[in-house]
């Protein structure tokens, strides 16, 4: 079992999907490193083996196809081929290497993330539940992230993903005011552009879910022009 934070390697010559995936990855927990040649990533693989493998096909010294064959010659090591080729018989060769999945550019980093923590609780190098996993309860909500679970007053209730990820956001930082383009980079992307008005959709969706009347929150409250807070539990005691 890896430690707290699994280490990453990004296998990728192109800075501008290097860099922000890169941050995003670091902002959902995991240590980072990126390298830009195969070169580069066989070294350290061997000095400093990662536990997942994010590899782009097309590199300055070679094909990603031949790292991906050695490592899955030596070992079990993950590996997440990204390519902007979405033909089938693409995807079928990456897997039939052994690739553990198949991305294409251009791709969403959360929903890559979310990829990322699959594969690594299959193969028993994810984190474990503890250091930021354990159940959080703020009055009578309690968020359990381990089972993506939600419940109110004891009786469960139905989040969409989004909604939970927003929702989990906000209780890890109750009692903090969150910026909303803070909150859009780490829910939605780091390279998200369009308007936040989704972001006051989903919080008014969560409103109506948990608090007991939407129009006057107790737990999301706004802060005119910065973001949102969730209640601290001693703001409910009382």
């Amino acid at each position: 079992m890896s430690a707290a934070r699994p280490r990453i390697l990004i296998v990728e010559d192109e800075t501008t999907i290097a860099e922000p995936l890169a941050h995003t990855l670091s902002r959902e927990g995991f240590d980072v490193s990126v390298h830009g040649t195969l070169g580069a990533a066989r070294g350290e693989i061997r000095e400093r083996p990662p536990d997942l493998v994010l590899l782009d096909l097309m590199l300055p010294d070679g094909n990603g196809r031949d790292l991906c064959r050695e490592i899955r010659r030596d070992s079990e090591l993950p590996v997440i081929m990204l390519t902007a080729r979405g033909e089938e018989i693409d995807r079928v060769i990456g897997l039939e290497l052994g690739a553990d999945d198949y991305v294409v550019k251009p791709f969403s980093a959360r929903e890559l993330a979310a990829r990322i923590r699959t594969i690594l609780r299959r193969s028993g190098r994810g984190p474990s539940t503890a250091g930021g996993r354990e159940a959080i309860v703020v009055g009578d909500v309690r968020l359990d992230p381990a089972a993506r679970t939600v419940s109110l007053r004891g009786a469960p209730l139905e989040l969409a993903a989004r909604e939970f990820d927003l929702l989990w956001l906000l209780m890890q930082n109750a009692g903090r005011v969150m910026r909303r383009e803070e909150i859009m980079e780490r829910v939605w992307d780091v390279n998200w552009f369009g308007s936040t008005k989704t972001l006051d959709v989903h919080i008014s969706w969560l409103r109506k879910k948990i608090e007991a009347e939407p129009a006057s929150p107790v737990y999301i409250t706004t802060v005119r022009g910065v973001g949102f807070r969730f209640a601290a539990p001693g703001d409910l005691v009382g």
